[in-house]
């Protein structure tokens, strides 16, 4: 669930891609408007530490999506990568590299053996 070595490092990659682009397409169309700039950020952050991934990279898709459909300025082709690489984020999940990994991560379901019918 969490993998580790060159896949998990590749997920930290992509995770700071999708929190970059997220902050940048923030700044750059938030203007003066702070909550929007704000939670922004906040979601770019959650993303690079790897908190609530999943959720974290479709509010960023879904912020990517809502630049493309009202800000025509916008250049077309980063934002569909910007969210092409959220929704895979969201897919894959966060890797062993990131707070998720720490909060979530393997645990162990010992389950007893059964009780055969014979026995009794």
């Amino acid at each position: 669930m969490f993998p580790h070595g060159g896949p998990g490092a590749a997920l930290l990659l992509l995770r700071v891609a999708v929190a970059l682009t997220l902050a940048a397409s923030t700044i750059h169309h938030s203007g003066s408007y702070f909550p929007l700039f704000a939670s922004g950020l906040v979601v770019a952050l959650s993303l690079i530490i790897g908190f609530l991934t999943p959720l974290m990279s479709a509010i960023a898709g879904a912020f990517s999506i809502v630049t493309f459909l009202f800000f025509r300025q916008a250049d077309t082709f980063i934002l569909a990568l910007a969210i092409l690489d959220a929704t895979a984020l969201a897919l894959l999940g966060p890797g062993a590299y990131s707070l998720d990994s720490r909060i979530y991560g393997r645990s162990v379901t010992v389950v007893p053996p059964r009780k055969d019918s014979s026995d009794l």
